[in-house]
């Protein structure tokens, strides 16, 4: 069942949330691998969705041209202000949230915790950590076909995608292969991980 996800999801924010206190005014500072986003903005994107209010989020939207992304982003933004041990709390607060994205369900919001957490660990050289039944969730979502907004679907079908550190594979065709944390970025669309993958798909997985 879809809510079993739910503690893997609140696992994920307390981690977060333990990831957020230990870092230093200028890690946080320091640009993700998320968009133009810092470290820091990626928190507040996290913690944005758990503390905002639909009526609140109106003006924001409107202001957007009612461009959810463009809304999204700015109220990363606005939410990232607060002190970082107040972000951290937050996503404490809150890790039991049942907040839902639409289409993906609670499938995308796992995956994204996971990703947005690769988004800030690996530009500041920390490892990735990531629990592999969680990671391997996300791997199946990511190469199943429904990950919508996450995945340029055309770039990964026909593609066999192989997980050399969790006995993990899917799919059918040109072989891309490499650790999960690196497909989880890969598929995502961060382009650095993709020096971390080796096989006869690489090229056409970069080429999208």
């Amino acid at each position: 069942m879809e809510t079993d996800l739910l503690p893997m999801i609140a696992a994920e924010r307390r981690r977060t949330a333990d990831l957020i206190d230990s870092l230093t005014p200028a890690q946080l500072d320091t640009p993700s691998l998320c968009q133009a986003w810092t470290v820091r903005e990626v928190a507040g994107h996290l913690v944005s969705p758990l503390v905002s209010t639909p009526w609140r989020l109106l003006p924001l939207l409107v202001g957007a041209g009612f461009r959810p992304h463009v809304a999204n982003a700015r109220l990363a933004r606005r939410v990232a202000r607060r002190p970082p041990a107040e972000l951290a709390a937050a996503l404490r607060e809150h890790a039991d949230h049942r907040f839902r994205l639409p289409v993906v369900g609670w499938l995308g919001q796992l995956t994204g915790l996971q990703v947005h957490g690769q988004d800030i660990r690996r530009p500041l050289g920390l490892p990735a950590d990531l629990d592999p039944e969680r990671l391997r969730i996300s791997l199946d979502f990511l190469t199943g076909g429904r990950a919508v907004g996450f995945v340029d679907r055309r770039r990964v079908a026909g593609l066999r995608v192989e997980a050399t550190d969790l006995g993990w594979s899917a799919g059918d065709g040109p072989v891309v292969r490499g650790p999960g944390a690196a497909l989880l970025l890969a598929l995502t669309g961060r382009r650095v991980a993709l020096a971390d993958l080796t096989g006869d798909g690489v090229a056409r997985l970069a080429a999208g």
